[in-house]
This record gives structure tokens, C-alpha cells and sequence, in this order.
């Protein structure tokens, strides 16, 4: 569910701000929203320093048996920081001279001082380069002396006394070094860059201490930019405004009692733009990992609906996917995976989990196992026959379909209850069964009750009369305009949920005709071992085309098709509070 929040503003003695800011962060309640953006050279200082101790910290390997230099952080950071400032300059100074390598090479190695020498005394030594087959004419007084040649150029140096005629080419400038002196100093750079590898790595024993110097300077980043962007009410007051979740607001209270501040709680206005907050029971949980992904969240004033998200997200995970073998390797893969990773975040284990299980309920009850046509006895004695047909499979996804865009406006129905506009849901709740009776009917051909005939225009006469209330008619009119599209739109919407058939069967068909082909190459174990080796790349290949299925197809169906027929538009941000942060080292 979505939490309540209130808007507050703390109110407390210039003198004494900075103390009480120290004790909202210590709280934790309280997600700040300043009441200006200000540019401070004490923020910039306290950014310049975060971005200091980033860098440094992002350069250092990850070696768990290391030990701490000793140094303390500021040391280990200015430490790191010229070693960083140093390979940078090494990493440019080395690019140059292997460019330089590469453009000299073809004319082999010669000093630049005996060419300025020879210049002197009227002998002009000049380089240059030309397409292979394309050799210009030298003149007569001139000795041309190829030096190399590749499928795209020739390179080769013109050597005249005392005049320099133009010549038709690429004339490339002098080396200021010689090749062995630039091959000699790419060496010097590639041992300097490899000396300052190993001393960085000698202070990969004090990650965690940089993590913590990260997490104080991001501290200070914070309290700087909110101690500036405070507000004053009067001479000597100032306060800080934000959000507190409703259940947390006797936390407030008690502190603002205890270090004398002023606290104005009052309800979010309309015009506010409020964080959300979700707070799920312990088995509605992972869902938020999805959120979380591909990040989304639901505006304040929207409606939640993880649990809807949650069963129909399982759902069209297993349809899409639709075998028990990869449902069984992904539960697999899962358990592994949180046992190898104990720390990590058991939200994304427990939603792999739960659709796991759903895909190997599912290619159970369809008899689908890594594609195989002639199942066991047991196995094929678990399969539904109804399920094995596809007239069958293409009309359950069009059921649901009506069921799911229903449950978006059943919803919006209960919340509109009390207005005239939950006749214009009752609207759209015909449109949508009548779409779904023309889906069966167009794709399916099956009989079209005409009894939906008279539903459908029901439906509209209620939408046209009730979709927007008569005060907002004169700002809101392009609704009606917009109406014809809306209904052919939700009739694609109806349609669109056959992707949960054509994916599925897509799956099927690649891992079928895979194991059909390699099939008799099982007759001599050379053959064979090959074969198993082109069924497991050709497995895993399938594996994961099924995932970018549902990471594109189920979760659509979810954000898009069901989140617009419920007016869901995904507007919110996170309640971030303002509170200490904790150091990880990652």
C-alpha cells in the first residue's frame, strides 16, 4: 500500500541549526524539499571533496586478503589521487608515442638530427606517402627510395640538393625522436604505468576505510545544500520543509518537543508534489524488485498495485517461458545463487522463486519439457489435454485479457464510487468484454453474441455522458475527440495479450526443432558429444530469448496495456529520507 504522508515544516533558532539538523538526520524521518536551490562555494568545496574521495575509491581492485597501509583516509586518498593524475598523463604521454610508433615505422629508424644536419648543408631528406598503385612522377633531379609497402600505401622518402620540388603526395612532418628513442620511451611508460598499478593495488586494504570517508563526504554534500536551501521565517528563525510518512509523525513530534522546535503538520495540498512510499506485506515483497528494475513506481495519489502486478507478472512469466525444464534450471540457478550470495537482497531470489515455480507448473500442465515431443508415461499422464491445443491456448489469453483490463476498471469503479465519472468506468468495462467476444470472434471464429452489440453502445452513451465532469467539459473536451481512438485502442489492447500464446509457442517450436534435427546424431558418441554440445548452446540461446520475452512482453503487459486502462501513469518518486548513510565498499 501506499503510505500516507503529511507535509511538514520544522521550525528552530538560527543559533541552534545546526544542531537540530544533526538531529533530523539522526531520526530519519523526513524527506527534505528545499525551499531554494542555492550555489554556495561551501556546497561546491563539500562536492569537489566527494568527487576526490569517488575517484580515488573507484580505482582500487577488489582483494579481500589485502591489508590496510596504515595511512589515514585523507592520506590515502591525496595518495591515490597523484597516482591517478599520474597514470592519466602516463596514458596520454603512451598513446601519442604508439601513434608516433605507427606513423614512423614504415621509414625505419634514422636520428631527426642527422636529417636537420644534412638540411644544412642543402641535402633535403623528405617522407612521404601515397596510395599503393598510385606512385607519383619524381623528377629527374630526385632520388626516390621506397621504404615500405602495404595493400594501402607505399611509403617512401624523397632525397633532393638544394631545392624541394612539389611532389604529388602525402609529405608526412619529421619524427622529433628516433623510432628506437619513441620504442624506448613506450617502454619506460609501460613500466611506469605497471609500478603505479601495483601501488594502487597496495592500498586495496583500505576500501572499507574509503567507503566511510565516501559516506561522510556525501553526508556533507547533503547537510551543506540543506542548511543553505532552508527557508527563514523571521529574524533569527529558520525552518526546513518536507514530507513524513503519516505513521512516523509521532517521531517527530516527540523529537521537535525535546530539542524546542517549531512543527507545522498539515495534509499535502493538490498542488504538491509528494514522495511515494510503498510498504507491502512480507509475501507482496519481491514484486518491488521488478519496480525497483526497471524503475517505476506508482505517483502518490495513484494506486498501488503490486499484488495485481505480482500474480499476473507470474503468470505471464510462465506462459512465456512454458517449460518445466527451464523453469526447474531457474530455480536451480536461484537457490545456487542466494546460497553463493547470502548478503545480497532476497527480494529478487524470492520473485525468481515464485515464477520459477510458476513456469514448471505450467509446462507441466502443457507437457513442455526442453521441447521434447514424446514424453514419458508419468510425465505425459500430468498433461492437460485442453491446454494442448492452440485454438485453446490463444482463446485463455484473450480470457485473460478481459479479466485482467477488467480488474483496472472494477478498481476504478470502487475509487470513483461516490462520483458520477464511475458510470463512465462501468463504460469502459462493456467496451472492454465487448472487444474481447470481436477477438474470439475475428481471430478465433467463434460465434459473436449479439446481445454485445447492445452492450458495446451502452458502454459509449455511458462514457460520452459521464467520462468528464460538466465543470471540466470546456478545458477537457479533446476526450471526446480522442474517444474513436481510445476504442479501437482498447481493442488492440485485447489482441496484444495473444503474445502470450505466439511467444510461448515460439520457444517451443526453436527447442523442438533443434532436438529433431540433432536428434540422429546420438548414434555414435563423437556425433553425439557434439550434438549434446550444440543442444546446450541452442538450449541456453532459447533460455535467454524466453527471458528478453518477458522482460519486454510481461512486464508490457502490466505497465502499459493494464496500467492505462487503470490510469496508472507511473508518476512517482521514491521517499528518500533524509538519515545517516551507510558505507559499502562495492
Amino acid at each position: 500500500m501506499i503510505v500516507p504522508m503529511h507535509k511538514v515544516i520544522v521550525l528552530c533558532r538560527a543559533a541552534g541549526r545546526e544542531a537540530g539538523l544533526l538531529s533530523l538526520r539522526q531520526l530519519g524521518v523526513l524527506h527534505p524539499v528545499l525551499e531554494r536551490v542555492v550555489e554556495h562555494e561551501d556546497i561546491e568545496s563539500a562536492r569537489r571533496r566527494l568527487e576526490h574521495i569517488r575517484r580515488a575509491a573507484e580505482i582500487l581492485p577488489n582483494l579481500p586478503r589485502a591489508q590496510p597501509s596504515g595511512k589515514s583516509p585523507g592520506e590515502v586518498v591525496d595518495e591515490l589521487s597523484r597516482l591517478l593524475r599520474l597514470r592519466r598523463e602516463t596514458a596520454e604521454e603512451l598513446e601519442l608515442l604508439r601513434q608516433e610508433c605507427a606513423r614512423v615505422s614504415p621509414f625505419g629508424d634514422f636520428s631527426p638530427r642527422d636529417l636537420a644536419a644534412l638540411a644544412e648543408k642543402g641535402v633535403f631528406i623528405r617522407l612521404f606517402q601515397a596510395a599503393a598503385d598510385s606512385l607519383p612522377v619524381v623528377p629527374a633531379a630526385a632520388l626516390c627510395l621506397e621504404t615500405s609497402r602495404t595493400r594501402a600505401a607505399v611509403s617512401f622518402v624523397i632525397v633532393t640538393v638544394g631545392e624541394t620540388p612539389e611532389i604529388a603526395a602525402q609529405e608526412l612532418r619529421p619524427p622529433a625522436m628516433s623510432l628506437a628513442d619513441v620504442k624506448s620511451r613506450i617502454g619506460e611508460l609501460e613500466a611506469t604505468q605497471a609500478r603505479i598499478a601495483d601501488e594502487i593495488a597496495g592500498f586495496a586494504g583500505d576500501r572499507s576505510a574509503l567507503a566511510r570517508a565516501r559516506a561522510e563526504a556525501e553526508e556533507m554534500v547533503q547537510m551543506t545544500e540543506i542548511r543553505a536551501g532552508m527557508g527563514r521565517a523571521m529574524d533569527g528563525v529558520v525552518y526546513l520543509q518536507g514530507f513524513c510518512p503519516s505513521d512516523d509523525v509521532s517521531r517527530l513530534r516527540d523529537a521537535a518537543r525535546k530539542n524546542g522546535w517549531g512543527l507545522v503538520i498539515d495534509e499535502p495540498a493538490e498542488s504538491d508534489l509528494v514522495p511515494t512510499l510503498i510498504r507491502n506485506p512480507r509475501w507482496l515483497q519481491p514484486i518491488e524488485a521488478v519496480f525497483e528494475l526497471i524503475g517505476i513506481l506508482p505517483g502518490y495519489r495513484e494506486i498501488d498495485v503490486s499484488l495485481w502486478f505480482l500474480l499476473f507478472f507470474s503468470l505471464f512469466f510462465a506462459m512465456l517461458v512454458g517449460d518445466a525444464g527451464y523453469g526447474a534450471i531457474f530455480l536451480g540457478l536461484t537457490l545456487w545463487a542466494q546460497r553463493k550470495f547470502p548478503a545480497s537482497p532476497t527480494h529478487p531470489f524470492t520473485l525468481l522463486k515464485i515464477t520459477s515455480v510458476a513456469t514448471i507448473v505450467w509446462g507441466v500442465l502443457t507437457g513442455t519439457y526442453f521441447g521434447i515431443p514424446d514424453l514419458p508415461a508419468p510425465l505425459a499422464a500430468l498433461k492437460v489435454s485442453w491446454l494442448g491445443d492452440e485454438e485453446h491456448v490463444k482463446d485463455l489469453c484473450f480470457w485473460i485479457a478481459a479479466i485482467h483490463l477488467s480488474i483496472a476498471h472494477v478498481w476504478n469503479i470502487a475509487n470513483l464510487i461516490r462520483s458520477p465519472q464511475a458510470l463512465a468506468q462501468v463504460g469502459w468495462l462493456c467496451v472492454v468484454w465487448f472487444m474481447f467476444f470481436s477477438a474470439r470472434s475475428v481471430v478465433l471464429n467463434l460465434p459473436f453474441p449479439s446481445i454485445m452489440t447492445w452492450v458495446f453502445g451502452a458502454g459509449v452513451v455511458l462514457i460520452v455522458l459521464f467520462m468528464t465532469p460538466r465543470r471540466n467539459l470546456r478545458d477537457e473536451w479533446f476526450n471526446h475527440v480522442m474517444l474513436p481512438l481510445n476504442l479501437v485502442g482498447s481493442f488492440v489492447d485485447v489482441i496484444s495479450y495473444i503474445r502470450l500464446y505466439a511467444v510461448g509457442t515460439a520457444s517451443f517450436a526453436i527447442a523442438s526443432t533443434f532436438n529433431i534435427m540433432l536428434a540422429p546424431m546420438f548414434d555414435g558418441w563423437l556425433s553425439g558429444l557434439l550434438a549434446a554440445l550444440l543442444l546446450f548452446v541452442a538450449h541456453t540461446v532459447n533460455i535467454v530469448l524466453a527471458v528478453m520475452g518477458v522482460m519486454v512482453h510481461g512486464i508490457r503487459l502490466n505497465t502499459l496495456e493494464f496500467a492505462s486502462h487503470l490510469g496508472l501513469q507511473w508518476s512517482g518518486f521514491p521517499y528518500r529520507p533524509w538519515q545517516r548513510m551507510r558505507a559499502t565498499s562495492a
